[in-house]
């Protein structure tokens, strides 16, 4: 046990404060209130290795390893996605040896065009997305992600076809095109005792 009092495994007080100032920062950020304008916030001060046009970004937090993500163009990325670049196992395996001996294991990711990202998904390192891809909503996504495919689940997995899905929701506007809020809001109660009766 005594190993853990070697002076190499303390943090040392520059990161603390860069996390400081990382930590105000980052509530600014939160309050931000739209996803366009998060954008604007995020191009200003590069926080990303690459953040293409045409970019929506809901979340209320960035990643910490910005440089190590690239967002292409026509991305929507919904509320409470994480993308997760590095680990921090190398705290267990130096605490293991009593000093510093292991180095943070990081890696990249990568979001190409025409691509969803669905609310509450986390993107892990070293992973590719796309092009003409959906992550759906609560996925874990652990391995590159094929284009014109949608993936979910936990890890993720191919569940369908963007196409295909692009095909209905083109059905589903054609539909929905013109109404009024209350011909609207009628029709999708219609819709939902259809498959719910």
């Amino acid at each position: 046990m005594s190993g853990y009092n070697d002076k190499s495994l303390e943090v040392s007080v520059s990161y603390r404060k860069k996390a400081r100032f990382q930590f105000l920062e980052r509530i600014r950020f939160f309050l931000i209130p739209t996803a366009q304008k998060r954008v604007e916030w995020l191009r200003k001060k590069k926080k990303f290795a690459m953040l293409g046009e045409h970019v929506h970004y809901q979340p209320r937090k960035y990643p910490t390893d910005g440089a190590r993500l690239k967002i292409h163009n026509n991305v929507a990325i919904a509320a409470d996605v994480e993308f997760t670049m590095h680990d921090v196992i190398h705290w267990v395996f130096d605490g293991m040896e009593g000093k510093r001996s292991f180095v943070e294991y990081r890696s990249c990711i990568e979001i190409h065009d025409n691509v969803f990202i669905g609310a509450g998904s986390r993107i892990l390192p070293n992973v590719s997305i796309g092009p003409n891809a959906i992550v759906a909503a609560g996925s874990i996504v652990n391995k590159d992600v094929p284009p014109g495919t949608i993936v979910g689940g936990v890890p993720a997995r191919v569940i369908g076809s963007f196409d295909d899905f692009m095909d209905k929701r083109r059905a589903y506007s054609e539909e929905y095109r013109g109404l009024k809020k209350g011909e609207r809001l009628q029709r999708d109660w219609e819709r939902f005792y259809q498959t719910h009766p």
